[in-house]
């Protein structure tokens, strides 16, 4: 895995390693212990996909304010996509 911090604090790029064969190719998307070695200690406690089928599909702006707050993990499984991430912090 591959993690890049970005500009804003917390807020990390993660790149799984592709092992490619023949038949296609296998991803480990998420570890516990790797994400902890890269310091990131969170506990997911749930998880969704979803699929845009229309080009520049827009999805909603998500807040969670404590004691809600949650931890997102967005991945694209084909094509692209543009993540934006605002901090409101003072």
């Amino acid at each position: 895995m591959i993690v890049q911090e970005t500009k804003l604090s917390g807020v990390l790029v993660l790149e799984p390693k592709r092992h490619g064969d023949a038949r296609g190719f296998f991803s480990e998307s998420w570890n516990k212990q790797t994400m902890e070695d890269a310091g990131i200690t969170v506990e997911f406690v749930q998880d969704n996909h979803s699929l845009s089928k229309a080009k520049g599909t827009l999805r909603g702006m998500h807040y969670q304010s404590p004691p809600h707050t949650q931890t997102k993990l967005v991945r694209c499984g084909r094509g692209k996509l543009l993540d934006v991430a605002v901090d409101i912090r003072r």
